[in-house]
Order: C-alpha cells, then sequence, then structure tokens
C-alpha cells in the first residue's frame, strides 16, 4: 500500500473517532443532567418545605456550602 494512502487513512480514522467521540459524550451527558438534575437552591428550598421547616436563607446557603465541599 502507498505510505501516504496509509496516513491519509490514519488521519480520516482519527477524525472519526474525534467526531464521534464528542457526540457521544455530548449525547451521555445530556442523558445523564436529564436523569440527575444539578440540585439548586429552589429545589433545597422545596425539600425543606415539605420536611415541614422554614427554609431560611441562611439554612439554604448551608445546606448549599455542605453539597459543594462533599463534592
Amino acid at each position: 500500500m502507498n505510505l501516504g494512502l496509509e496516513i491519509f487513512l490514519i488521519i480520516i480514522a482519527l477524525l472519526i473517532g474525534l467526531v464521534g467521540g464528542f457526540y457521544g459524550a455530548r449525547t451521555y451527558m445530556k442523558k445523564y443532567f436529564k436523569d440527575n438534575p444539578p440540585i439548586s437552591e429552589d429545589m433545597i428550598v422545596a425539600m425543606m418545605s415539605q420536611m415541614g421547616q422554614k427554609p431560611s436563607a441562611k439554612k439554604v446557603n448551608q445546606v448549599m456550602n455542605m453539597m459543594k465541599h462533599q463534592k
């Protein structure tokens, strides 16, 4: 086989792999965030309200900080 053709095929395979990997990872992350949305302050307020607590700004900030430090 011609050396130029081999190099060309390797470059094409690399480009196809990069594009395929990008779109595969993008699809996976979209599905992951759809199934497991990141927790926002509104979600914490709703959770505390459901548990019968009065959500103050201080409590919400404490919970947000605890969650940030766990990650």
